[in-house]
């Protein structure tokens, strides 16, 4: 099978490209390289099976393929906040493209959104069927409301083209690739840890976060899009083992053997309180749930993120 990823020098769409060529597939890899990075891929150059293509998907593609995987967009608080225009370019007019390509080709489609369509939920654990509580104009709206658009035009494709496309709603997923500079709580309690320095807890630890390791993660995207059932529906992927920060701060100390000591810090606007999915329609439509326990995953996060501890921050950019 010919399959497209967008986002594919990505954190989740590099180890999605490695799934997919062990598969057998033949696979290509369309980035723009804002947040992707090269080194995530740089293992997959002389695949016969694998092309690499520099683009932006908010220009049209004229790419032959069967399936088509949207993961194109910055997704942790730092590459979104830096590039918020680009985001919300990649999630409306990047998604219109990828969907009229899918309607060309005759191809399926995923598009990957987000456990920030919820916004600091009111229901808990969150459901599909649950609408969100999101703010609309807030810092970080660049990221949950363009996603949230991305998942109404899919839907509209759906229902006025029959379009086979599903709609995949990603919670907090970390392991190796994730770029030791992206902010988000696992690589910057990482790295902060491996060098000693103090771990930034932004309000007073009690809000949660539910970690998912990348390969269960990844798993999870296939059977979504390999599914027939999964057409024209919502899934939540993630892990409903729900921890709060200050406790994943004290596990990441604890396998760093560090002398790091968290700091208290206001907290950061439209934050959310608490995360954990239902993944009851995962379960049922793809019987799929995670299996690599947060100890486990964190071990494998950690020994990759050692290699970057006194790097220059360029040289993490770019390596």
């Amino acid at each position: 099978m010919r399959i497209l990823v967008t986002g594919g020098a990505g954190f989740i769409g590099s180890h999605l490209c490695d799934a997919l060529l062990a598969a057998g597939h033949e696979v290509i890899a369309v980035d723009n390289f804002i947040t992707g990075r090269r080194a995530n891929v740089a293992h997959l150059l002389e695949h016969p099976r694998f092309t690499l293509i520099e683009h932006d998907v908010i220009e049209p593609l004229d790419i032959e393929a069967d399936q088509i995987y949207h993961l194109a967009s910055p997704a942790s608080p730092e590459g979104y906040m830096r590039h918020p225009i680009e985001t919300h370019l990649v999630n409306s007019v990047g998604t219109l493209n990828l969907l009229r390509l899918a309607q060309r080709s005759g191809a399926r489609l995923l598009f990957t959104s987000t456990s920030e369509a919820y916004g600091d939920p009111l229901v808990h654990p969150q459901p599909e069927t649950y609408w969100g509580n999101v703010n609309p104009i807030g810092p970080r709206s660049c990221y949950d409301e363009s996603k949230r658009f991305g998942e109404s035009i899919t839907m509209e494709f759906i229902r006025r083209y029959d379009l086979d496309a599903r709609i995949v709603r990603i919670f907090n997923t970390y392991g190796p690739r994730n770029d030791p500079q992206d902010g988000r709580v696992v690589p910057n309690f990482i790295m902060r840890a491996l060098r000693g320095e103090p771990l930034p807890i932004f309000g007073d630890g009690s809000q949660t976060r539910s970690l998912c390791y990348v390969s269960d993660l990844v798993r999870g995207l296939i059977l979504a899009m390999d599914r027939d059932e999964a057409r024209g529906k919502v899934i939540n992927l993630g892990n409903p083992d729900e921890r709060t920060v200050l406790e994943l701060a004290q596990i990441i100390l604890d396998l760093c053997d560090s002398p790091s000591e968290v700091e208290f810090l206001e907290r950061r606007p439209d934050d959310p309180e608490r995360r954990c999915p239902d993944i009851t329609r995962a379960r049922t439509l793809l019987g799929w749930e995670p299996t690599i326990p947060i100890h486990d995953g964190l071990r494998e996060t950690i020994a990759y993120f050692r290699r970057y501890v006194g790097q220059d921050p360029r040289a993490i950019l770019d390596g």
